[in-house]
């Protein structure tokens, strides 16, 4: 369900991509992730997420505070259209190859250029230290060297409590909703060739859409501003798993499939070989 760099179990993983014109940061996309995260290895963890930007800091991870149930109330939502139907602070200077910062339980190490994290985690506190493989991170640098990757650090206690993570960008292809789903827990770079167990909801939105389009979310009331003002007022979404096995893969729509509601055009996406 997600590429970690140590043995894990990921299971109830939620994927959120939306689309809008933000009153101050333009069109942008939104990702929202979370699952349930069973750490086996014998030290601390991370998740890996290859995210379609050229630049990301840590201005962009959006804090969800109180609101922590903010992607479940979207899969809600979903829930019952389906039912009917059927009956953190800016870092200041230069920017930086590798920018290390605390987000929520996680210590996250933000990179364009992955050959450079190994280096970098050093400045990860040991119970969030987790051991790198370097074919892993030469197989990003080969993969999405367009991408910004993102290393989350947590040890076994922080796996239980993590609230979603929710961060806003400025997209390398603004057209194309993408969620990362590459799947890999062992520590290893993923293999492409392989078919693979899914456990998502994929959720989406987009702000051009016609009123009667998806499903209204009912956010909470108390909601902070700022948090709503990068959020949906409805969703699509769908839901894999079952016994269900894919192509390895993240999964991709293109705005205008969205807009018509044709969830059926959701494709497997691979990374190119440069």
């Amino acid at each position: 369900m997600c590429i970690s760099t140590g043995e894990a179990v990921f299971s109830g993983t939620i994927v959120y991509c939306g689309r809008q014109h933000h009153q101050v940061h333009g069109l942008i996309h939104v990702l929202g992730y979370q699952n349930t995260a069973v750490n086996l290895a014998d030290g601390p963890n991370a998740m890996l997420l290859h995210l379609p930007t050229r630049q990301l800091t840590p201005h962009h991870f959006l804090s969800t505070g109180r609101s922590g149930d903010v992607l479940h109330r979207m899969v809600a939502a979903v829930e019952r259209s389906a039912a009917t139907d059927d009956g953190m602070a800016w870092m200041s200077g230069e920017p930086q190859t590798v920018q290390v910062f605390d987000h929520d339980v996680y210590t996250v190490l933000l990179a364009d250029d992955p050959t450079a994290v190994r280096a970098a985690l050093q400045q990860v506190p040991p119970h969030r230290r987790p051991d790198l493989e370097p074919d892993l991170l030469a197989f990003y640098a080969d993969r999405f060297p367009d991408h910004t990757i993102a290393v989350c650090c947590f040890d076994n206690a922080d796996a239980q409590r993590a609230k979603p993570l929710l961060l806003w960008y400025a997209p390398l292809d603004p057209d194309r909703l993408t969620v990362p789903a590459l799947d890999s827990h062992t520590g290893k770079a993923p293999d492409l060739d392989a078919d693979v167990p899914v456990d998502h909801w994929v959720l989406l939105s987009t702000d051009q859409a016609p009123a009667d389009w998806g499903t209204p979310v009912d956010h909470p009331g108390d909601m902070r501003h700022r948090l709503r003002t990068f959020l949906p007022t409805a969703v699509m979404g769908r839901r894999y798993g079952e016994e269900q096995v894919l192509p390895n893969g993240d999964f991709t729509i293109s705005h205008r499939d969205l807009l018509a509601g044709d969830l059926d055009r959701i494709e497997r996406l691979q990374p190119a070989h440069r």
